[in-house]
């Protein structure tokens, strides 16, 4: 164990000067009251301009600087995608993966960074796919928006929520029924175009809740489920080292089946009692078939006079021509990758209520399964009997930020693969994983007579939280032929890249039944296991207070947490029939460490007029480190015959989460009926930033028979560095009498993060855009509504640590969406939504400076990734009762 220092900095001794001039500050204030929580105006949600109304009551009456998202009504999100939606607060920027929102930065932090939590607590949440980082962030994905209620973001921490936010928390907050009119019904059904896709998918989902007479006993139950197939198309980098210079028109198509189930009995017996339990059931079936053709732009395959003209710094070709007269040869393959991701959570809550008291009880369990189920390939190239014919001749040129391929249509079909084929022996990869947490939790709070001191809120918290990683490789049977018939494995036709060539489609169960047939037995890896098993306790203190002309809190929280991380270690043991194994431990060892800190913060709201307030808060918050550095070792590259190409990265279970001390200041105009002007400045000192050194040339007691050398490159996580960030929130909502209205925001965020965190050298936030804005319109009667939204963002990172595709700068992208309402009767709704019209690209680059330890199609502005934007059309009809 190793208690923290408390770490009195310039900008904390700032603070404290601060917000010592702000108690002052009140004293010549307009007088006027702050309003008591029970003369809140209290909002019916119920369309465009209510929805705005009752996000902006939310942030004038809070203690700290939240802003809100809340249903207009049952079902009815302002977006369809929850991570949309939350894209539209200031300072809110959301990374979109795979066709849906993922995940969510704060005000310039990593996604990383941000704490997402469900009615209060944690929900348990996995990857479906084994190239993804293997973090703490909550796959928004997963959650469909007819569930949610309303969102609540806290930009500012405060001493009663839970810890982990450095950029911020957010808190997703379900219905409960004895909030809602008895036998309240919604019903929806909606079909969704996309424009590259060319499919219509469907999606349903209800909600009914029901309360007896009395109102002390309900129940609600929802569903919702969406069978939707994603496309992306566009080209991609080789990303390679292997030297060679090409670049590869691909397809991604995804089988995307998102269910969701929650169930709620609430029970008040009285008026001191309430009960609640909650059952959550969260499922996302995520088969895939990947596409791509390799062009080289070089050499043909190494052979024959260099195609290209031009090639950058880093070495790879940005200009090549090759002639009609001498094509060159293509490789072309398919992955089929079956993977799900499951979350299941239940809940219970008790509450009591006394005269000058009340306490509140939360238990309960998560779960979440999830990863690759298995992977299968299949590859094609000149050494076979009919593909040889398919090659390229035309021009290549990457010298911007899209590549743009101008020659040959290279569309073709099942014909023209070779007869048979056989699958790639270096696939059948399983690698499933597991996230679970058993809490508790007790609240307090006392109504005080201390002046201005009114309340004080005291809790405890406890959880347990174990994640868990595995891989199984596939042993083939050498008694066994690999070779199938290619007309076997494909069924109808597919879009390959950028110009939407016509390619054979990939039957996804054909290909994982041929590869399973072959293996004799999927064997554990050992290298690949790990398991992070974290005890966290919190408990906090928290003071109220309000006097004439200002309100707020201040308190400190608690926290220690112990940390087990399990997995095998280098002990020379022998393989066992799974190559890789040697050199790793038969049993598993596990190293022990822990941390503990004190975190506190100070909200105030001054009232400067009836309807002019100055807020200002400061504390201090953590985000504890990825479970990628906490994992013993993880292996790569091994056993293969490339020379250098053995990498372990050792994790490091002493690692010290990362803290930040902030600070907030805002001035908030709150005019005519529902409206907001406010302007927010913000500030980070964020330091112990999670740093991985390399060394080259290793020996680390596992050799590598293919080349029969013990040479690695090994990588280790430590403490060190620190990095800042400042910007400011502007924010307008306004509402006409006329049903017209408009809400408007823009961020900027200045981030300076220690550039050797990161393996590009660059020090940005991942996922950090400068510049951040949003512009709606809208206009509505009893009737119809309409609504036009707008969503630019500049520039950011995207860092994917250590996997295949590494860490590139997204060009700055701007989306225009509209939505169109009618009410039909007083009960039936019909809707239109499109998204993205203006059919935005998404553009990739490699930002890394030439000679940074990245690869170099990653390096030189090098265009690496670039996907065709995609509109869709969702067409609904919904049923309220």
């Amino acid at each position: 164990m190793r208690p923290s220092t408390f770490r009195k900095s310039v900008l904390a001794t700032n603070i404290a000067v601060l917000l010592g001039g702000a108690v002052s500050l009140h004293s010549v204030a307009a007088e006027t009251s702050t309003q008591k929580a029970d003369d809140i105006e209290k909002i019916e949600v119920r369309g465009i301009r209510a929805s705005n109304k009752a996000n902006i009551n939310d942030k004038r009456f809070s203690d700290a600087v939240v802003d809100a998202v809340t249903a207009e009504d049952i079902g009815k999100f302002p977006d369809s995608d929850i991570g949309q939606a939350l894209a539209r607060i200031p300072g809110v920027t959301v990374g979109r993966a795979f066709g849906q929102g993922s995940s969510v930065s704060i005000r310039g932090t990593d996604p990383l960074m941000t704490l997402t939590t469900l009615n209060g607590q944690n929900v348990a949440s996995t990857g479906w796919y084994d190239q993804m980082n293997i973090d703490r962030s909550f796959n928004y994905s997963m959650l469909p928006s007819e569930l949610v209620g309303d969102i609540k973001v806290y930009k500012s921490t405060q001493a009663n929520l839970v810890e982990g936010g450095i950029g911020g928390t957010v808190i997703v907050e379900t219905r409960k029924p004895l909030d809602m009119d008895a036998n309240s019904l919604f019903m929806s059904v909606n079909g969704e175009y996309g424009s590259i896709s060319e499919e219509v998918s469907p999606e349903l989902s209800g909600l009914y809740s029901w309360k007896n007479e009395d109102e002390t006993f309900g129940v609600l139950v929802s569903a919702a489920h969406l069978d939707r197939e994603y496309l992306r198309v566009g080209t991609e980098a080789d990303l390679d080292w292997g030297g060679r210079s090409s670049i590869q028109p691909s397809s991604f198509l995804q089988d995307q089946q998102r269910t969701a189930y929650n169930a709620t009995v609430q029970f008040r017996p009285n008026d001191n009692w309430e009960f609640d339990a909650q059952y959550l059931s969260l499922k996302l079936g995520a088969d895939s078939i990947g596409a791509n053709m390799y062009i080289n732009t070089d050499t043909d395959w190494g052979e024959g006079e260099s195609n290209c003209q031009q090639f950058n710094d880093a070495g790879v070709c940005t200009v090549s021509v090759t002639p009609e007269s001498d094509p060159s040869r293509v490789f072309f393959q398919n992955w089929a990758r079956t993977g799900e991701m499951t979350s299941d959570t239940f809940e219970f809550n008790a509450a009591y209520q006394a005269d000058t008291w009340n306490a509140k009880f939360t238990a309960g369990h998560t779960q979440a399964e999830g990863g690759t189920q298995m992977t299968a390939n299949f590859g094609y190239g000149w050494w076979g009997d009919r593909f040889h014919n398919i090659q390229w001749a035309g021009t290549v040129d990457a010298t911007g930020k899209q590549i743009d391929i101008n020659g040959r249509d290279m569309s073709f079909g099942v014909e023209d693969l070779d007869t048979t084929v056989g699958t790639s022996t270096w696939t059948g990869i399983q690698g499933p994983n597991s996230d679970e947490e058993t809490y508790g939790q007790i609240d307090l709070d006392f109504d005080l007579d201390m002046g201005v001191i009114n309340q004080f809120e005291t809790g405890l918290r406890y959880t347990e939280h174990t994640f868990e990683k595995a891989e199984y490789r596939a042993v083939y049977d050498p008694t066994l032929t690999n070779s199938f018939n290619t007309a076997d494995l494909y069924s109808g036709t597919m879009k390959l890249g950028y110009d939407e060539w016509t390619i054979p489609k990939a039957n996804l169960d054909a290909m994982i039944n041929a590869t399973n047939s072959l293996v004799d037995e999927f064997v554990y890896s050992r290298p690949a296991y790990g398991m992070i098993e974290e005890d966290n306790f919190s408990a906090y203190g928290m003071f109220t207070f309000a006097g004439e002309g200002f309100r707020g809190n201040f308190g400190v929280r608690y926290i220690h947490t112990s940390v087990t991380s399990t997995g095998h270690v280098i002990d020379n043991s022998p393989a066992d029939n799974l190559g890789l194994n040697a050199g790793w431990s038969t049993a598993t060892q596990s190293i022990k460490d822990s941390y503990d800190d004190v975190l506190p913060s100070i909200n105030i709201a001054f009232d400067l007029d009836t309807d002019l307030i100055l807020r200002m808060s400061a504390g201090q918050a953590i985000t504890r480190p990825n479970y990628d550095n906490l994992f013993l070792s993880t292996s790569s590259g091994y056993p293969d015959d490339r020379v250098g190409n053995e990498e372990i990265t050792y994790g490091n279970p002493a690692l010290l989460p990362m803290k930040s001390s902030q600070a907030d200041v805002s001035l908030e105009y709150y005019y005519g009926d529902g409206n907001l002007l406010s302007a927010t400045y913000f500030i980070k000192d964020i330091s112990n930033f999670i740093v991985a050194t390399t060394e080259f040339n290793q020996q680390i007691g596992v050799i590598n028979e293919d080349i029969g050398a013990d040479d690695w490159t090994v990588n280790r996580y430590q403490n060190a560095g620190g990095g800042s960030i400042d910007g400011i929130e502007l924010q307008l909502n306004h509402a006409w009498d006329n049903g017209f209205g408009v809400n408007a925001n823009y961020t900027y965020t200045d981030g300076t993060a220690p550039a050797e965190v990161y393996t590009d050298n660059i020090g940005l936030f991942t996922e950090a855009s400068r510049h951040t804005t949003n512009l709606v319109g809208y206009w509505e009667n009893d009737d119809f509504s309409a609504r036009a939204a707008y969503n630019w963002r500049s520039e950011y990172m995207i860092r994917e640590y250590g996997k295949y595709y590494g860490n590139r700068m997204h060009d700055d992208f701007g989306t225009l969406d509209v939505t169109l309402g009618w009410n039909v009767t007083e009960n039936i709704a019909l809707s239109l939504e499109m998204v993205n019209l203006t059919g935005e690209d998404d553009v990739q680059y490699g930002a890394a400076g030439v000679g940074t330890d990245v690869k170099p199609a990653l390096q030189d502005d090098f265009p690496t990734w670039s996907f065709k934007g995609e509109t869709t059309y969702k067409l609904g009809a919904s049923l309220i009762f």
